[in-house]
């Protein structure tokens, strides 16, 4: 009798348990999404968010997420296939799992050679940062040197590099890895080009805002409010709009304000360089993968000249093909009720504005080689008709020819085994890219 008594007293006990345990995990949820929702709880939910993070926080420390998250590709590290016969470069920018830092190498894809490697001194870059405001508050931990990222490189005709490390200040170094300037005005990301005036529009994340604070209020992580940034080669801002003002000012804040903190995740600026007859040179193409939508924006009258919808999901990286054509990396990735997840692959997809049509470029390729990174990524049609891909998420670049066939891929496997991310990798081989990359080389004076 006295063994079933203390039976059902355990039996209770554990009951208890389980109810309290419900309790105190259905509290936290509403602690961490009254925080998230901007909520008005204070220091009590900060604290559930600050430790529902930590372990997030604790990988992001150790560098575990520079590790793909499935490892695929058995059996192949670096290279495999052909080289190319036409001069060709890989600007290649990847964390090195066996020096266990972020690198950029130049490499001829006529041997896979490489030619030049860039090794910034990222201690020292973020020891001039001030962290003393809140976009850098954190960055000797998410953005130590050990888990820096290189975020798409632009070689400079002195060949040396600008970058950032994803919402990172914008930096620039000499062909040596020595930093030369540094603008911490705002925390850059995504994507890097050039227009026809030698300046660089790069997306960034303004604080303090600049969206009214009657739709966001005034604290630091309510909202990111992305904004189109165009910088010099000297690193000086020359012009800066706020998306979500571009939308409010064009009579689309309907697309906003439902609640996201992140509603427009601004991950590429795609600048125009000459006149056409759908654009002019000074536009600029903006990819909005969170709204589903590519748009072109004139920032000398503040209009939307166009906007697609509908044809991609999450994408990424939008080019100027042509006077009537753009091509976009589709990550067709959705949220689906379980998990993020690729819908069968990744696509290019090509909208001709002409025709008013869009097609997918080398699609069974694509499928035929499951390219299916659910995030970042990059496509690059290149004047022959060859394809560029950087499945960034799995740490693997391929080349297509433009029958379709494989020439090479590689894969950032190290020697411990794991394949390791790249960062938006560039090919090289317009004739203004070969005489920049000769002269860095030293192939010619």
């Amino acid at each position: 009798m006295d063994l079933l008594k203390k039976i059902k007293i355990e039996l209770w006990v554990l009951c208890l348990a389980g109810l309290l345990s419900l309790l105190l995990a259905i509290g936290t949820g509403i602690l961490v999404r009254q925080e998230l929702v901007g909520g008005k709880l204070g220091f009590i939910s900060k604290g559930v968010v600050f430790l529902a993070e930590l372990p997030q926080n604790l990988n992001k420390y150790l560098g575990f997420d520079l590790i793909v998250g499935e490892q695929r590709f058995i059996g192949i590290k670096g290279f495999q296939g052909k080289s190319l016969e036409e001069e060709t470069y890989l600007l290649l920018s990847k964390y090195d799992g066996d020096t266990e830092r972020s690198v950029v190498e130049l490499i001829d894809l006529r041997s896979f050679e490489v030619k030049k490697t860039w090794r910034p001194d990222i201690k020292q870059i973020n020891s001039l940062v001030d962290n003393s405001r809140p976009e850098f508050e954190n960055i000797q931990i998410t953005r130590h040197a050990k888990r820096y990222l290189i975020f798409h490189p632009f070689l400079t005709e002195d060949g040396g590099l600008i970058f950032q490390g994803n919402y990172s200040p914008l930096v620039k170094i000499d062909k040596n890895s020595q930093l030369v300037w540094q603008n911490q005005e705002d925390a850059f990301h995504h994507s890097i080009e050039q227009d026809h005036e030698g300046n660089f529009w790069v997306p960034s994340s303004i604080y303090p805002y600049r969206v009214d604070k009657k739709y966001i209020g005034s604290e630091y992580g309510n909202y990111l409010d992305d904004a189109i940034t165009k910088v010099s080669a000297d690193g000086e801002i020359l012009f800066q709009k706020s998306v979500s003002n571009i939308f409010i000012e064009n009579n689309l804040k309907f697309w906003l304000f439902a609640g996201e903190r992140d509603p427009i995740h601004l991950n590429d600026i795609q600048p125009v360089l000459t006149d056409g007859p759908y654009w002019k040179q000074g536009d600029v193409f903006l990819s909005l993968p969170y709204r589903l939508m590519i748009v072109l924006y004139r920032p000398s009258t503040n209009k939307i000249i166009w906007k697609g919808v509908g044809f991609s999901s999450r994408q990424h990286d939008v080019d100027i093909l042509n006077d009537h054509s753009i091509s976009i990396f589709n990550n067709n990735a959705f949220i689906f009720y379980d998990d993020n997840g690729v819908d069968h692959h990744n696509e290019v997809v090509i909208y001709n504005f002409k025709t008013d049509s869009y097609s997918k470029y080398l699609q069974e390729s694509l499928e035929q080689h499951d390219v299916r990174t659910i995030s970042e990524g990059r496509s690059q049609i290149l004047d022959n008709g060859d394809l560029f891909i950087e499945e960034q998420n799995y740490g693997r670049l391929l080349y297509f020819n433009k029958d379709a066939s494989v020439q090479w891929q590689y894969v950032n496997r190290a020697d411990d085994g794991n394949i390791y991310l790249v960062e938006w990798s560039r090919i090289l081989y317009k004739p203004e890219d070969i005489k920049k990359v000769n002269k860095i080389i030293n192939i010619v004076d």
